[in-house]
């Protein structure tokens, strides 16, 4: 049968992700009524909001690089062949301006 295999890395790449979170230590909280001697309390801390950690391999990586590439790749294309119309519009439109100027300027002759 077809086992899945982990990968092991045998080099480590300084970025070290706990697996587990734990919880900050609890701040001890002094009777105010019963102290007098002013101790200013460290206001509770908010533990950071974890969310959820997207984690590709190699081979998904290498799918989302690829799909970045054809984004950009069919993009250029439209763009290009948009500047394209565009550019062969605009010629057409000058020798038009062109032919009828010189037909309004120069009439033809009769004999």
């Amino acid at each position: 049968m077809i086992r899945p295999r982990i990968p092991v890395n045998p080099l480590p790449t300084g970025i070290v992700t706990p697996l587990i979170t734990t919880a900050p230590a609890p701040v001890e909280q002094h009777p105010t009524a019963a102290c007098a001697c002013q101790h200013t309390i460290p206001a509770p801390v908010a533990p950071a909001a974890s969310g959820p950690t997207v984690r590709l391999s190699p081979a998904g990586v290498l799918a989302v690089v690829g799909g970045g590439a054809a984004v950009v790749l069919v993009v250029g294309a439209v763009l290009v062949s948009m500047l394209l119309a565009v550019a062969i519009t605009g010629a057409s439109v000058a020798v038009c301006a062109v032919v009828l100027r010189s037909l309004l300027n120069n009439p033809p002759r009769q004999r």
